[in-house]
């Protein structure tokens, strides 16, 4: 990588430099000071130690989690230190500088982004693989070679594999430090699951933490999870419902801010669905609708009465699109089964879903449910944007499809400024240049990705539709997996999973089993609460120390060249490197990485190199039609497609009569796969989900009997200073936000709590401790606390960071929705310690994987 002048065309000072000009101004201002005061003062330059931008390199790299983005960094280093971070300005792909237009925006990074370089060079950076010595979860390791962790590593997993069988080993990888096309850590089809998959020993997880609900309702009503609209075409819309979504927190492509203030210069309205009044609803001056957790379909149910009954709906779209939306619209051989207008209007069970019952469940006025219902109905093009959060509830799934009902009546899909989303997918990228064959996902269990720790604490005494044991076709169907071991890769899912007390409960039954008959693994660049119970440690290469391109996260159209920034800190492999070399010791490695060498776990950086340049030759050119060369992508760092329109899902099968990829070739309201489901415990689901959307009450809410011990409703959004997890130990961003619950004012009044005071938020599950924030901006007996605090348990358990998962539930709903916000609480003031860790110790918990034992 050459460098790049960065200087400017014509320097302000053109006799003497700007290091002279300043040391020449420092001294005459010192001399002055000595002059009129008699006594010396000092005269040293503040950033002399600090390399000019002449002086640094210039690489181009990006972002590598699942945060909602992977934008642009721009890596300035001196020698093989990065010693500052920018981002895109515009010129990247050969543009004047300042480039920045609707049809080419900057791939900006945000704040989480800009700071990488605390958590690259982090104390608690995992640099050699380590070996546990202590106690399980006590946190204390020696360093051991990688020949030692490959061995006994390899050794353990072949005497489990035998003895305990193909199910043995849990793949438990998920996206959230190695992402790229080469390097992933995919729940399904990464790297990890090839790699158990070809060793013959691996249980899957299926659901995915953020948007499985979502996923099962845009499959059944839409055929494909790919239902998003790039978010250019926000721009165009008259009407955002932001339902649940707070796009200043949880984006997706990066670029969603910018085309949602063009909508709002342009005359869109907004309107915000939460518990909470969020910086969003705040920057476009939403309209806040205040709403009871998890009854978000019931609402939804009221505004479909409203709409049906003002005969606001569209009838002809709906017959021209629509499956099961009415008596008209249902399949021939369903003609005795229940419609959704039916079941709006009360036809089957006596009750009417009007705006007034719906009232009574969700905590909205019944006039506001039918002013908004209108407004959705009339205004076109409209985007209801029904987001993840309100998908991660009991049920969850319902509510998600009783969204994409009311977007399918009011006509807003397949339209320029409608929306369909549900999962949102948009843009296709080409995401795999890693090997992907007919071992891309082998697995012999799959389970729930949440139930893996009541399975274990249960087993043999575990029924299939427990755990959401997925079907199979031979003599594994139906055999509940003995688990004896977890990689974790990529994933800090102790941590982020549900009921993480039921979880240490499980890792421990493991530990019981004796020396050697269970395995712990966790792979990651820094050290997490995950890998404080794990038995090794491997240091994995963090990316800007390994070779791969970014992939825009859901949304976004572009493709960013990662090169090796770096060197790799300490012994740092990539994932690649150390999945090759287990498999050379268990005798696959050339079959599980094709194109790699003996030398390849010294330098993997040719086989990197022809594996990328297939990738975009093969793939990226042919099918996408780039007009760029590898290698000038290379020297340009960053590839921004322009398309002729903006990208709007299902625009084919609305103007063109495209048939939607459901069984029907119809947007399925009246889902044809569940309706002819006979035998549930034979399905991965278990139990029986309705075949159109319905509200279902959850089992813990508000309107429940548990709000006698517990009558708080605790949600868990997303954090803008961390991604889940990651960033937690950034002390750049705890500075910038705390974590701490946040509350209304009259719950507070009522207990005694003001804004700083310590509080305990517990229930059956467990107990957390934090600080309160007491506002306006959340709804009575609605409790805020952001998932993803790296948990830090005192003697008794309780957790002194905050993290909400504590006091989750590992119920999931049976499409597999997470119910990480279907969570009844109690709060009170206490005189227990809240430790964060850092902010109050000023010092890293790293010291502890220093040990020489």
């Amino acid at each position: 990588m050459t460098k790049m002048d960065t200087r400017p065309i014509a320097a302000p000072f053109s006799d003497v430099s700007r290091r002279t000009f300043l040391k020449s101004s420092a001294a005459t201002a010192a001399t002055a000071l000595v002059s009129a005061s008699g006594t010396r003062q000092a005269s040293a330059f503040a950033y002399e130690p600090y390399p000019r931008d002449d002086d640094l390199t210039t690489v181009v790299t990006s972002c590598a989690h699942n945060c909602g983005s992977r934008h642009m960094l721009v890596a300035h280093k001196k020698g093989d230190v990065i010693v500052r971070l920018s981002t895109d300005n515009g010129t990247y792909q050969g543009d004047a500088y300042g480039t920045d237009t609707e049809e080419m925006p900057q791939l900006r990074a945000c704040l989480r982004g800009r700071s990488y370089r605390s958590r690259l060079y982090s104390p608690e950076r995992l640099l050699y693989p380590m070996k546990r010595v202590g106690k399980r979860g006590e946190g204390k390791f020696k360093r051991i070679s990688w020949y030692e962790a490959a061995k006994e590593i390899t050794e353990r997993m072949v005497h489990l594999k035998e003895k305990y069988g193909p199910t043995a080993l849990l793949d438990q990888s998920y996206a959230g430090a190695s992402y790229g096309v080469l390097h992933k850590s995919d729940q399904i089809e990464g790297l990890l699951a090839r790699f158990l998959g070809m060793f013959g020993c691996r249980t899957s997880s299926w659901s995915v933490p953020s948007y499985q609900g979502t996923t099962f309702s845009s499959r059944m009503t839409f055929g494909t999870i790919q239902d998003g609209n790039e978010d250019d075409a926000f721009a165009h819309s008259k009407l955002i419902i932001m339902w649940g979504w707070n796009p200043a927190y949880t984006f997706h492509g990066g670029n969603t801010f910018y085309y949602m203030r063009l909508a709002k210069q342009r005359g869109c309205k907004f309107v915000l669905v939460d518990p909470q009044y969020t910086d969003s609803a705040a920057a476009y001056d939403a309209w806040w609708i205040p709403i009871k957790p998890n009854t978000d379909a019931a609402m939804l149910a009221g505004m479909a009465f409203h709409i049906f009954e003002k005969n606001l709906h569209d009838q002809d779209y709906i017959d021209r699109f629509v499956l099961g939306m009415d008596k008209g619209t249902m399949p021939d051989w369903a003609q005795d089964k229940e419609n959704f207008r039916d079941y709006i209007m009360g036809t089957y069970d006596g009750q009417p879903k009007t705006p007034d019952w719906a009232a009574d469940i969700c905590g909205v006025k019944a006039d506001d449910i039918r002013k908004l219902a209108e407004m959705y109905a009339t205004t076109k093009p409209a985007a209801l944007k029904a987001s993840w959060g309100p998908g991660r509830n009991a049920y969850g799934e319902q509510y998600n499809r009783m969204a994409a009902a009311l977007q399918a009546m009011t006509g807003n899909i397949g339209v320029l400024g409608g929306c369909a989303e549900g999962v949102g997918k948009a843009w296709h990228a080409e995401a795999v240049a890693y090997p992907y064959d007919q071992f891309a996902n082998i697995w012999y269990a799959s389970i729930k990705s949440d139930r893996w720790a009541h399975c274990v604490l249960n087993y043999p005494n575990v029924s299939r539709e427990e755990i959401g044991l997925w079907p199979r076709g031979d003599n594994m169907d139906g055999v509940i997996p003995n688990i004896r071991g977890i990689f974790w890769q990529g994933s800090d899912w102790l941590n982020q999973l549900t009921n993480i007390n039921k979880e240490i409960e499980a890792i421990r039954k493991l530990d019981s089993y004796g020396e050697g008959e269970s395995l712990l693994v966790c792979m990651d660049s820094t050290i997490t609460p995950t890998g404080i119970w794990a038995d090794y440690l491997l240091p994995v290469a963090t990316h800007f120390e390994r070779h791969d391109v970014a992939l825009p996260w859901y949304k976004g159209h572009y493709y960013i060249h990662r090169p090796k920034v770096i060197e790799p800190l300490g012994e740092s492999k990539t994932d690649f490197q150390i999945f090759t070399e287990f498999a050379y010791q268990l005798g696959f490695g050339q079959a599980y990485n094709p194109r790699s060498t003996p030398d390849y776990w010294n330098n993997p950086e040719p086989v990197d190199e022809s594996y990328l340049a297939a990738w975009w030759n093969e793939k990226v050119i042919p099918h996408q039609h780039v007009d760029i060369s590898w290698e000038e992508f290379k020297r340009r760092g960053v590839y921004k497609f322009r398309l002729s329109e903006p990208h709007v899902a299902f625009r084919e099968q609305v103007e063109q009569g495209v048939p939607f990829p459901t069984p029907s070739g119809k947007i399925e309201i009246f889902s044809t796969q569940l309706a002819q489901i006979t035998d549930w415990k034979r399905t991965q689901y278990g139990y029986e989900i309705p075949y159109i959307p319905k509200w279902i009450e959850p089992w813990e809410y508000l309107g429940s009997d548990k709000t006698k011990d517990y009558p708080f409703h605790l949600i868990s959004p997303h954090p803008r200073h961390r991604t889940h997890s990651i960033f937690n130990n950034i002390g750049w961003l705890r500075e910038t936000y705390s974590q701490e619950t946040t509350m209304n004012a009259s719950d507070a009044a009522r207990l005694g709590i003001k804004t700083g005071d310590t509080i305990e938020v517990w229930n059956e599950r467990g107990k957390v401790v934090t600080p309160v924030y007491v506002t306006e901006r959340c709804m009575p007996g609605v409790a805020v606390l952001f998932e993803g605090a790296w948990m830090d348990l005192d003697e008794n358990g309780v957790d002194r960071a905050g993290n909400p998962d504590f006091l989750t539930l590992d119920e999931p709903s049976p499409a597999g929705a997470f119910a990480y916000n279907t969570v009844l609480a109690n709060i009170r003031k206490t005189d227990l310690e809240h430790k964060p860790g850092w902010d109050e110790l000023a010092t890293s918990r790293s010291h502890v994987f220093r040990r020489d034992l």
